[in-house]
Order: C-alpha cells, then structure tokens, then sequence
C-alpha cells in the first residue's frame, strides 16, 4: 500500500472544468462519462498544496519570473530521470507547449514552408501550422501485424525532398498512439533530418509517463549536433496536472534558434509567468517525485484493467499496445462500419465521451483515444458502458455487414 491514494473521486463540475463542464457546449449533452481531454483526475499531494497555498498567502502576484531555486529544481528533474544536463539559458517560459510549438513553427520557417508531422498524431500540430501559413506535410506512422506504430523511415526521404520540407514537429512520446521511441529510432531519425536540412520541434510533454520495458530518450541526449538543431518543448502541466496553471519550458541550446524563437514570442505578445503557476511548477519537480512514481504504477494498473477487460469481455475492440501516457488508442473496425457509427456507438449508446480517431488524422479511422488518468472504478464504468452498448448493438443486429 502506497503513501498516496489514487482511487478517491473528486468532483470537478461546477469549477469550470473543460473535461467536465464543457459537454452540453462541445457535444449538446450532460450525460457523458468524459473521458476525453487530457488532463487528470488526481489532486496534487499536500506536500506541493502546501507550497502553493504559501505562495497565495502572501497575497500579492505582480509579474514574476523564474527565479534560481526555479532553475535549479527543473535542471535536477531531468539529470536525475534522464541523465540529461540542461542549462538554464536555453530555457524560455511560455503558457503551454502548443503555444511553444506553434512559436517554433514562426521562428524556424516561413510563410509557405512544409512542416512535417506523422499522423495520426495530436491534431494541433497541423493548426499550429497550418494557421500560420505553412503547408502540413503528413508522412503518416506504420502500424504492423501487432498494431504497434513505426515510423516510416524508409519512405521520409523522398517525401521531405518532395516536398522540400523545413521542419518536422516530433511527438515524443507519441499522443495518441502511445509508443515511446528508442534511442535507435530516434537517432536515425534525426540524422535523416539533420542530414537534409530539417529543424526538429520536439513535443516532450508525456515524457514522465512511461510504462515498464520503456526508456524515454531525450531528443537533446542524442548528441551536440542533434541538440543544436532542436526546439523541445517540455512542460509539467501533464505530469503533474497543473495545465491551468500554464507554465512549459522551451529548451533551445542553439543561441541563434533560441534568438529567433523569443522575436516570434515576443511579436505574439508573449511576456510575463503565471505567478503562482511558477511557483506550482517548482513545487511539483521539486516534491512530486515519490507521488508521481506511485501514480505511474496506478495508471500501469488502469492499462493492464483496460487490456484484461477487452480480451474477456469485448475482443473486437483492439487495444494498441500501451508504452507510454495515460491515452489509450483503440481500433473499433470489427464493431462499427464508420466513424460517423462509431461516434454514435460511443456517445448515443455507451454514454462516453471519448477523442474519436479521425480528428488526429488519416489513419484514426475507427479509433477512438480514451483517458484512464481517473479512478479506477470510473475506468471501470466505462468499459462497463461500453460493453453494455455493444452487446446491445449485437443482440439487434446480428449480421456483420461489409464496410463501404
């Protein structure tokens, strides 16, 4: 039994929660188990509240920044996790790492450039880009006979010197399809890039959620050349939760990338931190870590209750293998004919609210991404629903009919 419990259900309606009290605006319905947007469940621990409400107690929150307790808990939490040694002066903070990305994507191409990313991936990578007058080249994942994801290396050259593509946004680890890359693929890729003149826009965001027989591997511990051509844009806002709190990291070690990286912050308007934000984000590096090594085990639990549950009770609903995140990805092809019924399926019948796979792109078909950052007996719930309806589904209509 560990120091922390997991399983407590804290209601979040009626505190302005996008997860829980966006429904009737997002989907014209309140009565979905929401299991969709990516943030968590779980209260911090008390020992990162108790700094928090100190910070609030003192009553005045002027502009703030950084200050070197800040630095030093944030240099500490990566050379102890991953060995990789950060300095301070490549750190810039912004308000989310989609806006870091999007920065990225202004400071390091050009209006009409091509960015590449790999869907089906976190679909603001392609409004980042897209919305800022670049063009988005996909040059989609594989998916093998076990449906795990690759990348398709092999093919990425052509499709970069087709398109003469500038930079490349990475999801490292993957959202949604949740693998985390190894060192070897990682360090292929980026030789490939580097080799045809390609910036990297590393999303890291999920990197402290990895499950066991999976390393997380930096993209700036591939080496100096590697980390020279690289924006990685980290945050706390997963790991801990404190994505209101609005506080990520841009780690440039390139002087002249970083440069151009705070000219695009700066034009957008990019200015002060979030006060108690700041302080939120070096509490919870700071004192999170024995919290956030015992939630990493709970939400190992969760997956292995999702995987058992599908093969006992639902095997039509296929799970991607889980490496990594707490987003789970799951194909729905031997259950729905589209994914106009498979959104019907999830909302109409189990009563879920899920990510259905087409907004992340080609290749989403018949999937849909489920949260299991909650209790268990809401993951429960919801696997629960979710037979329920296609049990029903299959009791009404017995005869599988072909996908047109």
């Amino acid at each position: 039994m560990g120091k922390y419990s997991f399983d407590e259900i804290i209601p979040r309606r009626g505190t302005g929660s996008v997860k829980y009290d966006l429904g009737p605006q997002m989907t014209g319905r309140d009565d979905l188990l929401p299991m969709w947007v990516a943030d968590m469940d779980f209260k911090l621990p008390e020992e990162v509240l108790s700094v928090i409400r100190a910070r609030v107690d003192h009553g005045i929150f002027g502009y703030t920044s950084p200050d070197d307790r800040y630095y030093d808990v944030l240099t500490a939490w990566f050379k102890k996790r991953y060995g990789w040694e950060i300095s301070r002066e490549w750190n810039t903070v912004v308000g989310g790492v989609v806006y870091g990305v999007t920065q990225a994507v202004r400071a390091l191409t050009q209006p009409g450039d091509a960015v590449m990313i790999q869907e089906p991936v976190y679909y603001p990578f392609r409004s980042s880009i897209e919305g800022n007058g670049r063009v988005c080249v996909n040059h989609p994942l594989k998916r093998n006979a076990d449906g795990r994801y690759e990348m398709d290396l092999p093919g990425m050259e052509e499709t970069i010197r087709r398109n003469n593509v500038k930079a490349m946004v990475l999801c490292s680890p993957h959202n949604p399809v949740s693998r985390v890359w190894t060192r070897e693929e990682l360090a292929a890729l980026d030789a490939l890039c580097r080799g045809l003149g390609v910036r990297m826009i590393v999303d890291e965001i999920h990197c402290d959620f990895i499950y066991p027989g999976h390393t997380f591997v930096p993209f700036g511990t591939l080496g100096e050349e590697s980390l020279m051509n690289a924006v990685i844009c980290t945050a706390p806002s997963k790991t801990f939760n404190i994505a209101g709190l609005s506080v990520s990291n841009i780690l440039i070690a390139n002087p002249e990338l970083r440069k151009a990286f705070r000219a695009a912050h700066g034009a957008n308007g990019g200015g002060g931190s979030n006060a108690v934000g700041l302080t939120a984000a070096r509490a919870v590096y700071e004192f999170g870590e024995a919290w956030l090594d015992e939630l990493l085990e709970y939400l190992w639990g969760n997956v292995q209750f999702v995987r058992e549950f599908l093969e006992e009770r639902l095997p039509q609903v296929r799970l991607t293998p889980s490496e990594g995140t707490y987003l789970l990805w799951m194909e729905f092809s031997e259950v729905v004919q589209d994914d106009a019924e498979l959104k019907t399926l999830l909302r109409d019948q189990a009563r879920l609210w899920l990510d259905e796979g087409e907004m992340f792109g080609p290749g989403g078909e018949w999937f849909a991404r489920m949260n299991i950052a909650c209790p268990r007996s809401i993951v429960q719930q919801a696997m629960e629903q979710l037979a329920e309806a296609i049990d029903a589904r299959t009791a009404a209509e017995p005869q599988n009919t072909e996908k047109i």
